[in-house]
């Protein structure tokens, strides 16, 4: 993450030197005065634009060019949430694969991906990118690609030494080899095994270099699973996609997903044919 070259200020007409800014600020750049409790500012270059002082000063002190006044939004705590309607929300998640062929509307494709932009990221770096893929033909391809590869695998397994090797060095891996030939007979069927027919894939994913890319993925992820959960859209963690890529070596899967960089997450959705009428305790 580059230096800050945008401007903070602190407006001492309105400041009324109650040191919040300085609290939260996790790059140390607000400083108050210990004789006169003013706040002062230093190594601004250091900001990693998080707007946490912005968003805690409660005069609208603090000037902060990243965070025009009309990007600023106030929180009105009576229409958060209760902690039972959260947890209700959290326990009723499932990963419901009964999809049907109705699109998943746009406005809630947007909410979704709104959701997970929302995410937290490592150092507020915001190198958390999001590709939606809808169109049918390409969603097939991924799909029927995905098992390919897996098939390459089986393949590769049945082979009387690699059997004998992978059974005895990588049993982990080699109890996969019933389900890539699972995968392969639905496909032959005319199923859909990967995507279960998913109208939509949410592709999360990170610059390469970015070190942690995999974990501000994921949280992002789980923002969107939950978003989509509220609205009734089934959300299925595209693993066996995850896993094919890290397999193909001809980058085919990468390419077929359209994105520039690494994908680290990706979420099947659609719309359910029933929602699940109750939740067990896991």
């Amino acid at each position: 993450m580059g230096q800050f070259a945008g401007t903070i200020e602190i407006d001492v007409e309105r400041c009324i030197k109650c040191g919040k800014c300085v609290q939260v600020c996790p790059s140390e750049i607000m400083v108050r005065d210990p004789q006169t409790r003013e706040i002062h500012l230093q190594q601004v270059e250091h900001c990693i634009g998080c707007g946490h002082c912005v968003d805690v000063c409660p005069t609208d002190s603090v000037i902060h060019s990243s965070f025009p006044p009309e990007t600023v939004h106030a929180i009105d705590y009576a229409q958060m949430p209760t902690p039972e309607q959260v947890m209700l929300l959290l326990k009723s998640r499932r990963s419901n694969r009964t999809i049907t062929s109705r699109p998943v509307p746009g406005e809630w494709l947007e909410q979704i991906v709104e959701a997970a932009r929302c995410a937290p990221t490592a150092s507020n770096s915001r190198q958390v990118g999001f590709t939606l893929i809808t169109d049918p033909e390409q969603l097939r391809q991924i799909g029927e690609y995905t098992v390919e590869v897996f098939d390459g695998l089986r393949r590769v397994f049945d082979n009387r030494v690699a059997k004998a090797l992978c059974g005895a060095w990588l049993p982990g891996l080699y109890r996969y080899i019933p389900t890539f030939r699972r995968l392969r007979r639905a496909q032959s069927a005319g199923k859909d095994p990967i995507l279960r027919r998913a109208t939509a894939l949410l592709v999360i994913h990170t610059p390469k270099s970015n070190r942690f890319g995999c974990e501000d993925a994921n949280l992002a992820y789980q923002n969107a699973s939950l978003m989509a959960q509220s609205l009734g859209v089934s959300q299925v963690y595209m693993g066996f996609i995850i896993s094919a890529i890290k397999q193909d070596r001809k980058g085919r899967l990468v390419q077929l997903l359209g994105v520039d960089g690494k994908p680290q997450a990706i979420m099947a959705l659609g719309i359910p044919a029933f929602r699940y009428p109750k939740y067990v305790d896991r």
